[in-house]
């Protein structure tokens, strides 16, 4: 990649619903002003009594303060950076776009619905892939009865869109 070329797949990644941006606005805060502090107030009980060297409370807190300071550096940026994309708004709704929920059926006749979120907020077990993930990146752009390839590890894969659908507009 040259400084010309934008890295499209670093903007992409900072997309995010405005459901998913307040989730990490949440998390923020509470590691901020609730979670961060009670541990400091444990290592800083545990560091008045003597030995640190063998000091569980002391040792686990110290460790836990470097995850949650590692989790906030890492929100902050995310939450600073992100682009939030309301797929309520979106116009051209008869193709998969950011926020879609997609039904697909596959080769093996079996229907998958997903919807794509961004990279921060996908959940397999709620069926949310990120805009990132090979699907995603396969169906994006497609409308009703297209078929795309997917490539997977057992090799390609035709994907038929059956339905696109997004939130209803506000207001």
């Amino acid at each position: 990649m040259t400084a010309a070329t934008p890295d499209v797949g670093a903007e992409l990644a900072r997309y995010v619903t405005p459901d998913g941006l307040q989730t990490m606005r949440a998390e923020l805060t509470r590691l901020l002003k609730q979670e961060r502090p009670s541990v400091v107030e444990i290592v800083s009980w545990a560091a008045g009594n003597g030995d640190r060297s063998e000091n569980g409370d002391y040792i686990y807190g110290k460790k836990r303060l470097r995850e949650i300071d590692r989790r906030i550096r890492f929100l902050t940026q995310r939450v600073e950076n992100a682009i939030a994309v309301d797929p309520a708004t979106q116009t051209r709704r008869d193709r998969v776009f950011f926020g879609a929920t997609v039904l697909y059926v596959d080769e093996s006749d079996r229907e998958t619905t997903v919807t794509i979120v961004g990279a921060d907020e996908a959940d397999s077990s709620q069926r949310q892939v990120s805009l990132l993930a090979p699907v995603a990146r396969a169906l994006l752009g497609h409308g009703v009865g297209d078929e795309v390839v997917l490539n997977t590890p057992r090799g390609p894969e035709r994907l038929e869109l059956l339905e696109i659908s997004y939130p209803p507009p506000q207001g």
